[in-house]
């Protein structure tokens, strides 16, 4: 939706508009689009209470199925079963699909974090890093989603992506050691965006967090915060 709703994309195909003269072989537009169909968010009260929620639709469209009268598609997670008797995620009863769906929760004493990262097999790995980089790092919530990371978004060999913000001396170690690596630039869209909330209940105190990757915010309460109690 960026580029199609964007000033650049509107001015380039106004400028192909002639007042004076038709022009009937002007090819439809073809705006850049990345695909997007995860959403997380991630939320604290006043007392504590953490949410963490995502939702996607999984393939292109999901099911292709639209709910009448709201206009949103269906998802087909299901279709990670696999229909092959001896496969571990056979079709059977009682049964949840492979899915890379993880809204998460940590918790250390008084510390306790409501977090997400979006990007399908991205998932697993962009959590560990950042618990990673909060437990073994002592990064806050907003330095553990920024600092750099790697992705592998297929299965087997060794390839993968990795951002351009890692030291080179460590991508030319991993380089010497076999590894394939892929490098892309500050921030990729690769590694996914995620949502954080901290609350810290010695203090009371909530945080927020919202990674560069990808469009989100991190938003407190608006002033005034609680409500005035009414005068008797």
């Amino acid at each position: 939706m960026g580029e199609l709703i964007s000033k650049e994309y509107a001015a380039k195909r106004a400028a192909l508009i002639d007042i004076k003269q038709a022009h009937c072989d002007v090819a439809p537009g073809n705006p850049v689009e990345v695909p997007k169909d995860t959403v997380y968010f991630s939320v604290v009260d006043k007392d504590g209470n953490i949410v963490s929620m995502i939702q996607s639709i999984a393939g292109l469209w999901g099911s292709g199925v639209v709910v009448d009268d709201f206009g949103f598609p269906l998802q087909n997670r299901g279709s990670g079963f696999v229909l092959e008797a001896s496969h571990p995620d056979v079709l059977a009863p009682h049964k949840r699909p492979f899915h890379t769906i993880i809204p998460a929760f940590m918790e250390r004493g008084d510390v306790h974090i409501g977090f997400g990262i979006m990007g399908g097999l991205n998932q697993p790995q962009a959590h560990a890093q950042f618990v990673s980089n909060v437990v073994d790092y002592g990064m806050n919530i907003q330095a553990a989603l920024e600092a750099p990371r790697f992705t592998k978004l297929n299965f087997g060999g060794c390839d993968f992506m990795i951002e351009d913000r890692v030291p080179a001396a460590i991508r030319e170690a991993l380089t010497a050691k076999g590894h394939k690596l892929a490098v892309r630039g500050d921030f990729s869209t690769w590694m996914g965006g995620g949502q954080v909330v901290l609350h810290d209940s010695a203090t009371g105190i909530n945080y927020g967090a919202s990674s560069p990757r990808k469009d989100g915010a991190a938003i407190p309460e608006p002033d005034p915060y609680f409500t005035p109690k009414r005068k008797q």
